[in-house]
């Protein structure tokens, strides 16, 4: 048995990908795996993903890119690079600045054979990364007379997570701007997409050719609720409880005793800590499913270890029961981010050190 694992349902993965598609309407539907698909796993995860409707994959590294093209035949799309860097072959790029264009140029020059599809990268007012608007007009014309192959332009919402942002309208039109210009310079762009999980799901008219799913895959609401639109979370976070100790009233608990009891009763310990992923900002967020029951984290968090208060203990915790950190019989991530003043993007890419990854669903091949 693992004392600290992560429990992937890659049937979930398979119902929000069809959920997704059905939100995308007629667009294209890029998935986002970066980050090991934001840690569920993406070698098992891609190829649910491509079974159930996904059109192409989305990551940010060449790395990431090499790991999801060996799973898949479909395209897969890489964004975070620097010039210079030596793009494998076989990957989509994105082209985020003039330098970028520049050094893919000089690869393609160099080497004749080497020309990947490519997607230009446009700051539409995220002012993060992309080609700002006064520099279109030379990157659109430098990609042409370079042979280069656009499939089209991608630009990132900065407010998505709002639906009704005005920020959202000003970007998306700024897009179509964008869009008319590099046909008009003679570039073939048929493949453009803006719209992330949550304009996926909230603004069908800022879909455009395609949309980039991330956290929706997962089955949690990028929109902050608990559910939405059937999403099922995909990821639960379980530990083990290690040792039940009886503790009297007043009693510090943990490094500083910052906490102490209320009354007489019984602590458990359970197995993770901040090496783990458990951060010390969710102190007294936290609170641990054991047998149904929720039971608040207390003290503070250790590198290997947590305390939960059980009171009384009514229902005879012992030794070796599951503890869930998050997920189903524990709290939502959403709900954790929420109270530990975060996003669930973040908690579900927190299991880490000793988690184990299993998996379970009718999916799994």
């Amino acid at each position: 048995m693992s004392l600290l694992a992560t429990c992937i349902d890659l049937s979930a993965i398979a119902h929000n990908m069809r959920t997704v598609k059905a939100a995308a309407g007629g667009a294209r539907v890029m998935c986002v795996v970066k980050a090991d698909a934001y840690n569920h796993g993406a070698r098992e995860v891609v190829p649910v993903l491509d079974r159930h409707g996904a059109d192409a994959f989305g990551v940010a590294t060449f790395a990431e890119a090499r790991a999801v093209r060996a799973v898949t035949d479909k395209p897969v799309l890489a964004w975070l690079w620097a010039p210079g860097q030596d793009i494998p072959e076989g990957i989509d790029v994105a082209v985020p600045s003039l330098g970028h264009m520049a050094s893919l140029i000089d690869a393609t020059r160099t080497c004749p054979a080497f020309n990947p599809q490519v997607c230009l990268k446009l700051d539409t007012g995220m002012n993060r990364g992309g080609i700002d608007e006064e520099e279109w007009s030379e990157a659109f014309s430098l990609a042409a007379r370079a042979g280069l192959r656009v499939t089209g332009v991608m630009s990132h919402l900065a407010c998505a997570d709002e639906p009704s942002n005005p920020s959202n309208d000003v970007q998306a039109e700024t897009f179509r701007r964008a869009i008319a210009l590099a046909r008009s310079h003679g570039l073939d762009v048929s493949c453009n997409h803006l719209a992330n999980s949550p304009a996926t799901m909230s603004r069908p008219d800022l879909v455009f050719d395609q949309v980039r799913a991330g956290l929706a895959l997962y089955g949690l609401d990028p929109l902050g609720a608990d559910v939405r639109d059937g999403l099922r979370p995909a990821m639960r976070w379980v530990a083990t409880v290690l040792s039940v100790k009886r503790v009297a009233a007043g009693e510090g608990v943990s490094y500083g005793l910052t906490w102490r009891a209320p009354s007489d009763g019984y602590t458990a310990v359970v197995s993770a800590g901040y090496a783990d992923g458990v951060h010390r900002a969710w102190q007294g967020c936290l609170e641990v499913g054991i047998g149904g029951d929720l039971y608040p984290q207390v003290g503070r968090v250790c590198m290997d270890q947590i305390v939960v208060w059980l009171a009384d203990n009514p229902a005879g915790v012992v030794a070796g029961d599951q503890a869930v950190l998050f997920g189903a019989g524990g709290l939502g991530a959403t709900e954790l981010a929420r109270r530990a003043g975060t996003i669930s993007y973040e908690v579900v890419c927190s299991p880490g050190g000793r988690t184990e990854r299993t998996y379970q669903g009718e999916d799994r091949q």
